[in-house]
This record gives C-alpha cells, structure tokens and sequence, in this order.
C-alpha cells in the first residue's frame, strides 16, 4: 500500500506564497512521475505540473513562471513553491504519482487526499 501526504496549505493574502508538499511512503520501488493537480469549487480537476524522476518538468501554460515543481528522490517528496499567488488560485491541491511497488510490477496510479490553498483579495 502506498500513502500520499500533502502539507503546506493554508490561507495566504494575494501576491504571497506558499510551498506545498507531497510525501510518499509505504510499498515503494519507483516513483517515475509525480505531479500537482487542482480542483477549484465547481470546477473540474486540473492539471498544474508535472516531474519525472530525473527532474524533467512540464507545466501549465498558464502557471508557468509562478509556480515550480521540484522533488528529492531520497525522501520520495515533491514540491510545488507557488509564487505571486492569485484569489484565482483558490483550490484544493492534489498531488498524483505512479508508482512501482516491486521490480517488473506495472505502475500504479495513487494521489493524495488533497490540500486546501485560499488566496484572499
């Protein structure tokens, strides 16, 4: 089994930031990718970045330049700082990985229970 762990949510006025984290931990042999997500009240999920296990990043094109993801392999966590926040940013942040549990097994899907972040005006 294998647990996502997000933190570093909160409330933040616009303009400020703030570094969201994501842990995993349990049955881990691989983690090739991990990304961020949110879903904003009465939204769909959205898709916000991207990283592979060798740091290659891919992001929204319209969070590129305020937001960077970032991630340490050792400790199986991603980061995701977020600059010159937006009310617009207002959601509750997803982080997502696919993960091998043993050598050759497929990968699987698994994701976080989510982080609220709020941007007041």
């Amino acid at each position: 089994q294998v647990q996502l762990v997000e933190s570093g949510g909160g409330l933040v006025q616009a303009g400020g930031s703030l570094r969201l984290s994501c842990t995993a931990s349990g049955a881990i042999v691989s983690i090739p990718t991990m990304g961020w997500y949110r879903q904003a009240p009465g939204a769909q999920r959205q898709w916000v970045a991207s990283i592979s296990r060798s740091g290659i990043t891919t992001y929204a094109d319209s969070l590129k330049g305020r937001f960077t993801i970032s991630r340490d392999n050792a400790k199986n966590t991603m980061y995701l700082q977020m600059n010159s926040l937006k009310p617009e940013d207002t959601a509750v942040y997803y982080c997502n990985a696919d993960v091998s549990a043993a050598p050759n097994w497929p990968l699987r899907a698994y994701w976080g229970q989510g982080i609220q972040v709020t941007v007041s005006s």
